[in-house]
């Protein structure tokens, strides 16, 4: 059985960052993105088996983390913000991934938008990519946490077309980057399904039964990598019930990497109240939804 991961993601940027700046309104400074990430480290960190921070405000953090808790930094200019209508990650210019065991860090993470059905030089590239710091990786001796993000080229993702192809997509991104050329040791993955569309949470287009299935058959195409699954952006209430339904489906997983759905609500929270009303926030609710995660998978045992 893989090790436990509760992991905790605060590696969000640009949009983030707008959204502080407009929730403190007036009050706003130009550190507020910085004192939010640091009191979700600081606050949620003891209880986590990692926190991943971002490639900007990351290095800056390093010093604030726990003991006990693993630090993991994004290789990534600006998460989910690309550059081109490709969507292939902008890299960093501040440092390498050489520079990672300098600075204390032994975990990387890396994400690419993937559609396996797009262009097939496209994904090559992507492809080359995702092997070039697989091979980075291995040569500083740090681990590689690779999340594929799937999409398709004609379909928008959030209704019910995009949810009936989703398990596939899933499926075939997590077999494309499990192949050992990539020298991925977890894979950060999508639930497979959208719990709009299962029975018993949504409209019932996809069966309680077919959802356990689409679990099962994304997780064997993981041929034996760790994987940690994503929230996604979707609220907490609908994570926690993923993740029950992966322990379920009987799923090997090592855990989850959990950022909005844990610590969104904040963001209101600070806007309007500062950073003492946000740590008093997290060190309550967030504290709760991070143990609710943790419980959730402590029934595989």
């Amino acid at each position: 059985m893989p090790d436990r991961i509760h992991g905790v993601a605060v590696d969000a940027g640009s949009g983030l960052e707008a959204s502080i700046r407009a929730a403190r309104g007036s009050d706003a400074k130009s550190d507020d993105l910085l004192a939010f990430k640091r009191t979700v480290l600081e606050t949620l960190g003891p209880d986590a088996s990692t926190v991943l921070v971002d490639a900007t405000c990351g290095p800056d953090l390093l010093q604030n983390y726990p003991a006990g808790c693993d630090r993991m930094l994004a290789f990534e200019a600006d998460v989910y913000h690309i550059s081109d209508a490709d969507r292939i990650t902008v890299l960093p210019d501040s440092f390498q991934v050489s520079d990672y065991p300098g600075m204390g860090v032994k975990q990387l993470k890396f994400f690419m938008y993937y559609a396996p059905d797009d262009d097939p030089d496209l994904n090559q590239r992507k492809h080359d990519l995702v092997a070039d710091i697989g091979q980075r990786c291995r040569d500083a001796g740090i681990r590689y946490l690779m999340e594929p993000l799937v999409y398709h080229p004609d379909v928008t993702p959030g209704g019910a077309d995009f949810a009936a192809l989703k398990p596939d997509l899933v499926r075939r991104a997590t077999a494309a980057f499990a192949d050992p050329k990539f020298q991925v040791d977890v894979l950060k993955v999508e639930v497979p399904v959208d719990l709009n569309f299962v029975e018993g949470f949504g409209t019932g287009q996809m069966s309680r039964t077919q959802a356990l299935d689409a679990f099962q058959q994304a997780a064997e195409a993981a041929n034996g990598i760790d994987l940690v699954y994503l929230s996604a952006g979707v609220t907490f209430d609908r994570f926690e019930a993923s993740l029950k339904l992966a322990v379920e489906a009987e799923v090997d997983f090592a855990g989850f990497m959990c950022g909005r759905a844990i610590w969104s609500d904040g963001v209101a929270v600070f806007g309007a109240e500062g950073e003492r009303a946000l740590r008093n926030w997290l060190d309550q609710t967030g504290r709760d939804r991070l143990h609710r995660l943790i419980a959730a998978l402590e029934r595989k045992a």
